[in-house]
């Protein structure tokens, strides 16, 4: 028995691990193309690209990003000091501690990255366990303007993928996190709530909430949470179903209703949809949240949102905001056919310095020329070749293939 697994395991040293991609040819030729692409296009709006390390000290890889992070991370022993090490399974992290620790800029500080990260389980947006994580960060700014660049950048980045048909959802942590506290919950009461609130688990919330000392008026808004969804009306139903609560929670209407007139303003075809009481990102995230949705799609394919103060641990408070999608699921669904440029074959390498000559010009003009080599059986089809370089007439010439 022993025997016969040595020998499947041995005939099945091709097989990846569950949930792990790679992307061969031309998939990977087109993903390359819109990676090229992408970080154009952040450099044109000033992002600066950063490339930090996928191996790090597990304490600096999960700064303020709670438990669901934890539970992504692989994690190992560092053999030369002992102490535990991560592979990132979120850049965000990563870039925030390069704002505060190296960077050391006072005004504010655009950054992006296009990176792998590896992650234990399939979570979010990515449908694999390493992703091509693609995002945008921008540190040193507290107003709203901040978070509506980023979220402009975030449609940026999805069009430029071609997806043109999406939608986007709108909240803002900040409403439950006021309502909680003024409620008076503890932390463990918090959270199985926060947890009732993701599944919009109505009666299970009123239960709940009934079997705590929390007076009727708290009650009502952290239930009204579960019904404050829809269009823009629901921004003015919230303002009445949320009356009475601190002024923390009618600035973050306020702001919902800044970042939803600026979008419709400049981003007038895509919907907009708002929902309270969903929280991505609830455990670090400080502000407005956003996320990205297509037809067909069951998941988001990007989010973004305010997350403050995440660098203090790495000795600067900042505020910050951003976003981050994946690039392999930019590239399924955003369908880009990049054409695929056709190959000239070259006759076997010699020292014919006009036929040098030509090939090196033909790449140069963005041409792919591919040597032939000796004894090799000529298969233009397997070679993608639709034209060949011969000698006619005395001079090297770029003929078509069937000529």
């Amino acid at each position: 028995m022993k025997g016969d697994a040595s020998l499947n395991a041995m005939g099945n040293r091709w097989l990846l691990p569950e949930a792990v991609d790679e992307f061969l040819p031309p998939e990977a030729e087109a993903l390359e193309r819109l990676r090229r692409e992408l970080l154009d296009m952040f450099f044109s709006w000033g992002y600066e690209l950063v490339i930090p390390p996928l191996i790090e000290y597990i304490e600096s890889l999960l700064v303020g990003t709670g438990n669901d992070l934890d539970l992504e991370t692989f994690k190992l022993i560092d053999q030369s000091t002992g102490r535990l090490l991560g592979l990132r399974a979120d850049i965000t992290p990563q870039a925030a501690r390069i704002d505060s620790h190296h960077l050391m800029r006072q005004g504010p500080q655009r950054l992006c990255y296009l990176d792998s990260v590896v992650r234990t389980r399939r979570h979010g947006f990515a449908s694999s366990r390493n992703p091509l994580q693609v995002g945008g960060e921008l540190y040193g700014h507290a107003g709203i303007e901040s978070d509506i660049e980023v979220l402009r950048l975030m449609v940026r980045t999805l069009r430029v993928a071609g997806l043109d048909h999406f939608h986007i959802d709108l909240g803002h942590v900040g409403i439950f996190r006021v309502l909680a506290r003024e409620a008076g919950l503890d932390a463990a009461q918090e959270s199985t709530l926060f947890n009732a609130l993701q599944r919009k688990a109505k009666p299970e919330i009123e239960s709940y909430l009934a079997s705590l000392a929390v007076d009727d008026a708290s009650r009502r808004r952290l239930i009204a949470l579960v019904e404050l969804n829809g269009n823009e009306g629901v921004l003015d139903e919230a303002r009445a179903q949320l009356r009475g609560a601190g002024r923390e929670v009618a600035a973050a209407l306020d702001s919902l209703h800044q970042v939803a007139e600026a979008t419709q303003c400049q981003l007038a075809t895509i919907a907009l949809h708002y929902d309270l009481a969903e929280l991505r990102g609830y455990r670090y995230q400080s502000g407005v949240v956003f996320a990205a949705f297509v037809p067909g799609h069951g998941r988001e394919i990007a989010r973004g949102g305010r997350y403050d103060d995440i660098g203090h641990l790495f000795g600067r408070a900042r505020p910050a905001t951003g976003f981050s999608t994946d690039l392999k699921t930019l590239l399924a669904l955003g369908r880009i056919q990049a054409p695929r440029a056709k190959a000239i074959l070259a006759p076997p390498w010699s020292e014919d310095d006009e036929l040098r000559k030509l090939i090196r010009r033909l790449r140069a003009d963005g041409e792919r020329v591919i040597y032939t080599l000796p004894g090799q059986p000529i298969d233009l089809t397997e070679l993608d070749c639709d034209r060949r370089i011969e000698r006619r007439d005395g001079k090297w010439t770029v003929m078509a293939a069937g000529v």
